[in-house]
């Protein structure tokens, strides 16, 4: 048995390696473009990063304090408040469409604070009771003049210009007086008739 094993080998050797025949004609086309998985992927990767843009959007929308530009449809920037005789001395009056409050001073002096918290813009009540301006959204207080009383606010609110004419009250709403507190100029008196 042996010489046969040895002369197989020899033959095997003696052998070139005959090459596989490889078919070049396919059976199947190739398939054109995507799978369908690898389509689904794509879909879904899509609309998942759309999904985080909005919810980062909205975040940061959220955070940011809303900035409103100066109404001209509504009759210009200047708000007629009314007559002096209607504020009652110590009294705060809140106005919507200008977004301030008309205080009366004792004395009878009158100031317009803006109702805009300092912190973050968040629109601030007035609370008769306390006889204070309290923020809903971080719990800063204002007194009547709107001086920081608990941070944390890093300021006072901010005013508008008053001016009095035939015994009218105008608050000139375009532009906010940034101040770091209340001092007794900043008060405007009715002209003593």
């Amino acid at each position: 048995m042996k010489p046969k094993i040895k002369q197989h080998h020899k033959q095997m050797k003696a052998e070139k390696p005959r090459p596989i025949p490889v078919n070049t004609e396919r059976s199947t086309p190739p398939s054109a473009g995507l799978s369908r998985r690898s389509l689904l992927n794509i879909l879904w990767s899509a609309l998942g990063l759309a999904v985080l843009a909005e919810l980062v959007w909205i975040a940061i929308s959220f955070l940011r304090p809303s900035r409103q530009p100066a109404d001209d449809s509504k009759g210009g920037t200047v708000v007629q408040a009314g007559a002096v005789d209607s504020f009652a001395p110590g009294s705060v009056t809140a106005f919507q469409r200008g977004q301030f409050y008309l205080v009366r001073m004792d004395n009878g002096g009158l100031l317009a604070l803006s109702c805009k918290c300092t912190h973050l813009g968040c629109t601030v009540p007035w609370v008769e009771k306390e006889k204070k301006f309290l923020c809903p959204c971080h719990a800063s207080a204002f007194d009547v003049t709107g001086n920081v009383i608990s941070a944390p606010a890093p300021r006072a609110l901010d005013m508008f210009s008053v001016t009095i004419e035939n015994h009218i009250v105008q608050v000139d709403t375009s532009m906010r007086i940034k101040r770091s507190g209340f001092n007794a100029q900043q008060l405007v008196y009715p002209e003593k008739t």
